[in-house]
């Protein structure tokens, strides 16, 4: 067989970075030949993480047919976030943290989902369960995923299991977390460098809502003001790829990673669907949502739930 190639999401974060990389030894350490790779170029937080623990960045791939009968996934399952020819290859095994969506294969599988904030604590646990030992560095990558995915902890994805896995991998990696993690979520918010495209598909998934494409991206951010300042060059921007890509709506979620607060900003058609969803009044397409910070369970539940009702 050849060689198993693991991958996270699209515009891959932090969590689906390391995750691959996590999932990718776990495997070896199992006898598998395996190969961790990445549907994009890490953003500027994982840059300072892969920095900070010296490890290289992991090969960029745009199909996978063309190398491999078998592919691994983390950090999703939902095929528009996924290799673009995933229908051409077997998935052995899924590790994931997120809602199930248009999920199916031929043959079985091993599929690990928990309702926990990172899918690095998903692995964490299955790293103890087979009584493999976590290297230091590995240590530091997992627990830098954990750290980006719960915003230090502070998320409301968060769980006991989340929290004790960043004990434990804070104690192998021998790491002040409180310390590490605001230096580390501050790595990831240096907006001036970027253009409006690219802070819009830096952290951005594509969702089917009752037969309508959304598209909802998240810019984390020191200063929420930095963002608001670039509102009609960002919306400029959301609306030329609902153009290009046929979304029917563009949200983007402006997180103050120090506040836990957002701003939302939307293009498109069903804006009376995002004040519903929300219970918000959209003023020159933009809403304030105090203490929201999670896409996955504070964003994407109500909006499905919006489009449905």
């Amino acid at each position: 067989m050849s060689k198993v190639l693991i991958f996270g999401h699209q515009n891959p974060d932090t969590d689906a970075i390391v995750a691959a990389k996590a999932f990718a030894y776990y495997q070896s350490k199992k006898g598998l030949d395996v190969e961790a790779v990445a549907l994009g170029e890490p953003n500027m937080e994982t840059n300072y993480v892969l920095n900070h623990f010296d490890e290289p960045a992991p090969r960029v791939i745009k199909t996978a047919a063309n190398e491999t009968d078998h592919v691994m996934l983390v950090d999703h399952n939902e095929a528009q976030q996924s290799v673009s020819d995933r229908d051409q290859v077997t998935v052995d095994a899924v590790v994931d943290h997120h809602k199930i969506g248009n999920f199916e294969t031929a043959a079985p599988l091993y599929y690990r989902a928990e309702p926990v904030g990172c899918c690095s604590t998903i692995l964490t646990e299955m790293f103890n369960e087979e009584k493999i030992e976590i290297p230091a560095k590995l240590a530091g990558l997992m627990l830098s995923a954990i750290i980006s995915d719960t915003l230090l902890l502070q998320s409301p994805t968060t769980t006991d299991i989340d929290r004790e896995a960043v004990r434990e991998l804070a104690e192998i990696a021998d790491i002040d977390v409180q310390s590490y993690g605001v230096e580390m979520l501050k790595a990831g918010t240096n907006l001036s460098a970027k253009s409006d495209k690219e802070l819009i598909d830096g952290d951005a998934k594509s969702f089917d809502m009752s037969g309508k494409s959304v598209r909802i991206g998240q810019i984390n951010t020191v200063d929420l003001s930095e963002v608001i300042d670039r509102q009609a060059g960002l919306e400029k921007a959301m609306q030329d790829e609902n153009a290009a890509e046929g979304y029917d709506l563009f949200i983007t979620l402006a997180t103050n990673v120090l506040t836990s607060d957002s701003e939302l900003i939307v293009a498109g058609s069903n804006l009376d669907v995002v004040e519903k969803a929300f219970n918000v009044t959209l003023d020159h397409n933009r809403a304030s949502l105090p203490g929201v910070v999670s896409r996955k369970k504070q964003v994407v539940p109500p909006l499905t739930d919006a489009f449905e009702a």
